[in-house]
């Protein structure tokens, strides 16, 4: 027995200094104030309201009276609340020869963009999803020609497409301003499901093709489940660039079909009357409003997308 009791305790000893040995387990503490985090977050604190400063004076003033404004203090909070100036901004506030506000210019863009967006993200999709995988003869010459597109500024192609809408019979109407935005938001949307779709493994589509699927069955039951995340940037992307436009909506339509951002200019640089700068900031949040709640829906599929859509070409 105690040649029993002197081997337990040897063994005892032996594992506590294996485990002494072997050091301490766990994560290492780290400390709240370390100079590392101070200096991480105090340099993001910085940033954060660098940009969100001017936001705040947007919002603060918007929610002024002009009697407050005058005062001078901008960042100062509003002593009284008023949702005035954004019921004028929205119904009221003149755009030019309409004094409907920018009522008008946000039905006139809702009705640009969604035509715009689905018909440029379907055709795109099918465009990269067939240069991924069902390469064609010059194929690589027509994605060349595509990323060349992406980069040529706009402004070099405004009149030519100014002669071609008119001898269409469709300048300055809504429709032609759709064809315009879809048109220019093919090269780049290409170039992004092109290379999404080429990251994806290419044992999924030949199995599908091993199987008897067609070009249209891998599409809609293989390809198009895979893709939400490009499909978000594509969307984002396009709702951002047709939403905040400005040089199309005011070369292609009329002041009666002018899109919201056109109007909220019209709005901020009239010369009539006395500036109402709380009207012209709640103009600005209004017209912005759009963007902002799309990118803070689906923000993180965006990041998804996006890097996914980049890395392999």
């Amino acid at each position: 027995m105690a040649n029993i009791s002197t081997l337990n305790t040897v063994v005892a000893a032996t594992d506590a200094v294996t485990k002494d040995l072997a050091g301490p387990r766990g994560k290492k503490p780290r400390k709240t104030f370390s100079r590392r985090n101070i200096i991480l977050y105090g340099t993001l604190f910085v940033a954060a309201a660098y940009y969100l400063l001017p936001l705040y004076v947007m919002v603060v003033t918007s929610l002024k009276g002009m009697p407050e404004i005058r005062l001078g203090n901008i960042f100062a909070p509003p002593v009284e609340i008023t949702f005035e100036p954004w019921v004028k901004a929205w119904a009221n506030a003149c755009t030019g020869l309409n004094c409907d506000g920018l009522s008008r210019g946000f039905w006139n863009s809702v009705r640009i963009l969604v035509p715009s967006v689905v018909i440029s993200i379907i055709v795109a999709s099918i465009s990269g999803y067939a240069m991924a995988n069902w390469k064609f003869k010059g194929s690589e010459l027509f994605f060349s020609i595509l990323i060349i597109g992406a980069f040529i500024p706009y402004q070099v192609m405004i009149y030519p497409i100014v002669i071609v809408l008119r001898e269409l019979g469709i300048y300055g109407t809504l429709s032609g301003l759709v064809i315009v935005h879809t048109i220019f938001g093919m090269p780049i949307l290409t170039l992004l499901f092109r290379n999404y779709f080429a990251s994806l493994p290419e044992e999924l589509f030949k199995a599908a093709r091993i199987d008897g699927a067609n070009f249209w069955q891998i599409y809609f039951r293989i390809m198009l489940p895979m893709s939400l995340p490009i499909f978000v940037v594509a969307m984002i992307l396009q709702v951002t660039g047709i939403w905040n436009d400005f040089l199309f909506g005011v070369v292609f339509t009329r002041p009666e079909y002018y899109p919201m951002t056109v109007q909220l200019n019209n709005i901020v640089n009239s010369v009539q009357g006395v500036k109402e700068y709380n009207v012209n900031m709640a103009a600005t949040l209004l017209t912005g409003a759009v963007p902002l709640i799309v990118y803070f829906v689906s923000g993180r599929l965006f990041v998804r997308g996006i890097a996914a859509g980049a890395v392999k070409g």
